[in-house]
């Protein structure tokens, strides 16, 4: 089992950065799919960031490609969402996820998933 712990959301304004962060515990070394995600109120999820560990490469959503930047602390074992040049559209519920599987771009059905942070961003 992981546990996911995601923190860091705040109301913002537009153009302003946050840095979320995303905890995980449990049999973390197992784990090789990792993905930020984020829904709005009547929204689909859509994802932002996916990281294939065994892969080796990290994938950006168009929408947040060159604004959004992953990293990781393997020591603490949790990973952060930097986020730059934040849009109104930007404002919604993101979530961390992630699983064992290979299969990285299905997302949608990552095993593991926090309970998400809140990101504001006012105009």
């Amino acid at each position: 089992q992981v546990q996911l712990v995601e923190s860091g959301g705040a109301s913002v304004q537009a153009g302003g950065s946050l840095r979320l962060s995303c905890a995980a515990s449990g049999n973390t070394a197992s784990i090789n799919c990792i993905a930020w995600f984020r829904q709005a109120p009547g929204q689909a999820r859509e994802w932002v960031t996916i990281t294939d560990k065994g892969g080796g490469a990290t994938y950006y959503h168009d929408y947040v490609k060159g604004r959004f930047t992953i990293s990781q602390d393997n020591a603490k074992d949790t990973v952060y969402l930097q986020m730059n040049s934040l849009k109104p559209e930007d404002t919604a519920l993101y979530y961390c996820a992630a699983d064992q599987s290979s299969q990285c771009m299905r997302w949608y059905w990552y095993k593991y998933r926090g309970q998400g942070t809140q990101v504001t961003v006012s105009s």
